[in-house]
């Protein structure tokens, strides 16, 4: 798959315009497919960073609890991601030698995940307690904490959820691109999508590693009891805390499953989410 980076349709990294619906449809499709697929070591991960411990939150058993939650909220959010993704890189016209190109794309991301954000965090909230509550239905933990908590319930984290999802944005999608816009370099051409999908998996893995203590301190406080200190959200005391407690092997907990998590799912995230992207893209081309 060959083509001028200033082409829209049939390539994987080029686009000068928008193309909503085909971002809309194909990062919901990329984002059910990742999470359906990789959710087991999403489970493990939570129960690795639970309070009460791997064994206890449930070890290897019923590792595809929650996993409604997931089914549900999977494609909105990562449409919600991609489309704002897209608009805002769109909105910011920047030459692609520029120098500006990583700031656009950082502040993309960062758009993206403050919006999709609105739709992970209640499905995140139910899902990672029905992780480390197997026994547990997924329906009924979501109306628990509707009547327990409210509204603000199935919110809680989000501060601590886009403290996480920014930075991590800030580290993949620049490099992401940076990788992609290497290998065109080098091969002169545009990446094909397959190209994409392993430069989405390198970016993945290393953005993960490195906000690991972030994804623990997010994962405490939606697991805290309601109207525990921990539940009110403060990150920055979490990780204290958990330095105290448990030094540098609980900031990292999961990180490993994590890593591969996210790895697998930036190379079929991103690989899935490119390759509908551009098939969308060239059926429009090609429809009356």
């Amino acid at each position: 798959m060959r083509a001028s980076s200033d082409s829209l349709g049939g390539v994987c990294g080029a686009m000068d315009r928008p193309g909503f619906t085909a971002s809309l449809v194909a990062g919901g499709v990329a984002g059910v497919a990742v999470d359906l697929i990789l959710f087991p070591l999403d489970t493990i991960k939570t129960r690795l960073q639970s309070p009460q411990g791997f064994n206890k939150a449930g070890g290897f058993r019923g590792i595809y609890a929650g996993v409604p939650s997931a089914a549900i909220g999977s494609f909105p959010n990562a449409a919600a991601f991609f489309i704002t993704y897209e608009y805002v890189k769109w909105l910011w016209h920047t030459d692609s030698s520029s120098y500006l190109m990583p700031v656009k794309h950082m502040l993309a991301a960062s758009a993206g995940e403050v919006v999709a954000c609105l739709i992970r965090v209640p499905s995140e909230v139910v899902k990672q307690r029905a992780q480390v509550s197997a026994s547990s239905r997924t329906f009924q933990i979501f109306s628990n904490i509707l009547y327990t908590e409210g509204i603000q319930g199935l919110y809680r984290g989000y501060k601590s959820t886009v403290l996480r999802e920014i930075p991590f944005s800030l580290v993949q999608f620049p490099l992401w691109e940076s990788l992609k816009a290497l290998w065109s370099w080098r091969q002169d051409h545009v990446v094909d999508c397959w190209q994409s999908a392993v430069c989405g998996a390198f970016a993945g893995g290393f953005a993960a590693a490195v906000t690991t203590p972030l994804d623990v301190a997010k994962t405490r406080i939606m697991l805290a009891k309601a109207g525990s200190s921990t539940a009110s959200g403060n990150v920055l005391s979490m990780l204290h805390g958990v330095w105290r407690t448990q030094g540098l092997s609980g900031l990292f907990a999961g990180v490993f499953p994590r890593m591969a998590a996210i790895s697998l799912g930036g190379f079929i995230f991103l690989g899935a989410y490119e390759q509908t992207r551009s098939l969308l893209l060239e059926l429009g081309r090609e429809g009356p």
